[in-house]
C-alpha cells in the first residue's frame, strides 16, 4: 500500500511539472488569421553614377523623399567608374536587398548588371540612362525610368529657332546663318548624342541654315564647359553667335567664360540654351542671362523610380497604385518642358 501511495504521489508530481512548464500559447497575430506581421521595411540599393553630377543630385534627392518611412535605402556613389558600380551591386545583394534601382556608369553594362539580378532572383530599375532594349528584355523583372532622349533636342531646337528668329540682330556677320559652338554630354551617353543630332535637325527643319564653329564633349561637367569655352573664344571671338550646351552645368561654365570676356552687361548678349533646368540656371534665366533650357523633370525621375522599385521590392507589379505607365519598351518616359522666362515658374515648381 505505501509503495502505491508512493508512486500515484509521484505520478502527480511529474504532471504538475509538466503543466507548470508547459509555454503559454501565442496571441493570435494582428490582421489576417494565421499571418505573420512584419514592421521591416523593404531594403532598395540604389546606385548613382556620380553624386557629384548636378542633375543626379536632385534625383538622388526625389529618390530619398520617396523612401522616408517607406524603405530602407542603400545609395551608392559610383564614382563615374563601372567596375565600382559593379561591385557596389555586388555587395547591396550580399547584404539582401529586395529591389536594386540603377543609374548605370556606363549603358552598355546593363547586361552584366541583368546577370547579377537574375541570378539572386531581384528585380532592377535602370534610371535615367537606358540599356538596351535587348538586355532589358532579356529578364521580366527589370525596367526603365527615363525620357525619351530626341525630346529634349527636338524642344531646344525649337526654343533657339523662335530666339534667334525674333532677333536678327543676333547675326552677327548678317549671313542668315547661326555660327554655332556646342557643348556635347558623355559620348555614347543616349541623351548626350540624341541631343546633340535633335537640336541640329530642329534648327535647319525651322528653315535656319547653322554652321559649326566647335563641337566638343564638355562630359556634363561646368569646368569643362568653362575650359572649352575660354578656348573657342580665343579662337573665334566674336565670330561665335550661339552657345548651345547638352546640360545646364555646361552651359552655365560658358557662361562664366562669356561674362569674363565682357557679355552680358549693356548691348553685348551671346544667347545660350542648355537643358535639365536645374536652379542655378534658371536664376541665369530670370536675369536675363541665360536664353533658355528644357525642364528634365528630376523630381518625377527620382519618384517613378522609388515607386517601380518599392512595388517590384514587394513582389508587386511594378505600377501597382502609380499614375505611371510603361511603354512597348517596358520604360516609364517622364516628358520634358521647354523653359524661358514664361513659363519658369514650371521649372521651379519641379524643383520644389
Amino acid at each position: 500500500m505505501k509503495k502505491f501511495l508512493a508512486m500515484l504521489m509521484g505520478l502527480m508530481l511529474v504532471f504538475s511539472l509538466t503543466a507548470c512548464n508547459s509555454p503559454e500559447p501565442a496571441p493570435a497575430p494582428e490582421g489576417e488569421e494565421g499571418a505573420e506581421t512584419s514592421d521591416e521595411m523593404p531594403m532598395i540599393g540604389v546606385t548613382i553614377y556620380r553624386f557629384d553630377d548636378n542633375f543626379m543630385s536632385f534625383v538622388r534627392r526625389a529618390i530619398e523623399t520617396k523612401a522616408s518611412g517607406n524603405a530602407e535605402l542603400i545609395l551608392n556613389d559610383s564614382q563615374n567608374n563601372q567596375a565600382t558600380q559593379n561591385e557596389q551591386v555586388d555587395l547591396m545583394i550580399s547584404r539582401g536587398v529586395n529591389a536594386l534601382a540603377i543609374n548605370l556608369v556606363d549603358p552598355q553594362a546593363a547586361a552584366s548588371i541583368i546577370s547579377k539580378a537574375q541570378a539572386a532572383n531581384l528585380p532592377v530599375i535602370f534610371f535615367n540612362k537606358e540599356p538596351n532594349f535587348a538586355d532589358l528584355n532579356s529578364y521580366d523583372q527589370a525596367w526603365y525610368v527615363g525620357t525619351t532622349s530626341s525630346e529634349s533636342g527636338i524642344m531646344q531646337g525649337q526654343l533657339a529657332a523662335d530666339a534667334w528668329k525674333a532677333n536678327p540682330e543676333w547675326d552677327k556677320n548678317g549671313d542668315g546663318k547661326i555660327q554655332y559652338v556646342l557643348l556635347k554630354g558623355e559620348p555614347g551617353h543616349p541623351d548626350a548624342e540624341a541631343r546633340t543630332q535633335y537640336v541640329i535637325e530642329e534648327l535647319i527643319s525651322q528653315g535656319i541654315e547653322v554652321e559649326e564653329l566647335e563641337l566638343q564633349t564638355g562630359m556634363w561637367d561646368s569646368i569643362k564647359g568653362k575650359e572649352l569655352m575660354d578656348a573657342w573664344l580665343a579662337k573665334h571671338g566674336d565670330n561665335i553667335e550661339f552657345v548651345i550646351a547638352n546640360n545646364d552645368a555646361m552651359a552655365l561654365g560658358a557662361i562664366q567664360s562669356l561674362r569674363a570676356e565682357g557679355y552680358f552687361t549693356g548691348d553685348k548678349y551671346m544667347p545660350v540654351v542648355g537643358v535639365d533646368a536645374i536652379p542655378d540656371a534658371l536664376e541665369q534665366i530670370k536675369e536675363g542671362i541665360m536664353l533658355g533650357t528644357v525642364l528634365n523633370d528630376a523630381k518625377n525621375q527620382g519618384a517613378a523610380t522609388f515607386d517601380l522599385a518599392l512595388n517590384a521590392a514587394k513582389g508587386l507589379d511594378p505600377l501597382t497604385d502609380t499614375d505611371w505607365t510603361l511603354d512597348e519598351n517596358k520604360a516609364v518616359r517622364v516628358p520634358y518642358v521647354p523653359i524661358t522666362l514664361d513659363n519658369i515658374e514650371v521649372a521651379e515648381e519641379a524643383y520644389n
